[in-house]
């Protein structure tokens, strides 16, 4: 009787532990397949290795998670659909928003949305999204199929170009002590410079540094409207804590919650004041974009 009894136990713990997760996806970049850090997970808090498994048990508990990216970085979009699923197989999915997406997109995603759910075929998804070229089709749109025939919604955090062109001209006032302080507009207008090879008018970076933020402050008005538990995919340096979305989250109210995970290419640290976790994957070749201008 007493061994029955183990053997039920044991049986509904098994019932009851977390399923398995798929294994990681192998590394598509050509670089660092030799360095150190390949393949570590970071808690940048303790400094505490994680097993993937155990970054998606802390992150399973937040009710906002914002994933930082390179955007060229196959990689980091393996990675990405990694986590997606793994966060769904461990609890229910509230919505998935996407820096790719602009607001004036919304009503195609939903369409798109309702002619899957009913079985339509849809011979050309990018055409049927209006999808950006500046985002290339090839890396997204596994995230993008995926997402679009689960329960949850796909959400658009980015602006559209008409209100772009608006902040661009008006640079309207942005509201917030923790976005506006000096210690995060500075960095944010040197890494505008870095960007554009130190070629953009001086008159020119005030209205730049007004979209960047505009968009960071979107991004979070959106966390805050989307179900929970929500992710977001952008960017880098819109997801970092001390200079993009979780200042404007805090702005509006919600300064807790939010968990910030950065997947990094080895070679390029990310700190404890950037981010809750850091993933260090593969890396493409280094590549000088300013070249061109020289």
């Amino acid at each position: 009787m007493r061994t029955l009894f183990f053997a039920l136990l044991l049986l509904l713990t098994a019932c009851q532990s977390p399923p398995a997760l798929a294994p990681v996806p192998v590394w598509q970049s050509p670089e660092g397949r030799g360095h150190a850090n390949l393949g570590q997970i970071i808690d940048l808090r303790s400094g505490a290795r994680l097993t993937p498994e155990q970054l998606v048990a802390h992150l399973a508990k937040a009710p906002r998670v914002l994933v930082g990216e390179q955007h060229d970085n196959p990689d980091h979009h393996a990675l990405q659909l990694w986590l997606l699923r793994a966060l769904e197989a461990r609890r229910g999915q509230g919505s998935l928003l996407l820096e790719m997406l602009a607001n004036s997109q919304q009503p195609q995603v939903e369409d798109v949305k309702q002619q899957l759910r009913e079985g339509l075929q849809i011979a050309d998804l990018p055409k049927a999204l209006e999808w950006s070229n500046g985002w290339p089709w090839a890396l997204y749109g596994p995230i993008v199929r995926h997402a679009l025939v689960q329960d949850y919604p796909l959400r658009a955090a980015n602006l559209d170009r008409a209100e772009i062109m608006t902040i661009y001209r008006k640079q309207s006032l942005l509201r917030g002590e923790a976005s506006t302080a000096a210690a995060v507009q500075e960095p944010l207008l040197a890494q505008i410079r870095e960007s554009h090879c130190d070629k953009l008018p001086i008159s020119q970076l005030p209205a730049m540094l007004a979209v960047q933020q505009q968009r960071d402050r979107r991004m979070a008005e959106q966390l805050l409207k989307a179900p929970q538990p929500a992710m977001l995919f952008a960017g880098a340096f819109h997801v970092r804590r001390d200079l993009g979305v979780p200042l404007h989250l805090s702005d509006l109210g919600e300064p807790d919650g939010a968990q910030v995970l950065i997947l990094s290419e080895v070679g390029k640290p990310v700190t404890a004041e950037q981010a809750d976790y850091v993933w260090y994957t593969a890396a493409l070749p280094p590549e000088d974009h300013c070249a061109r201008f020289r």
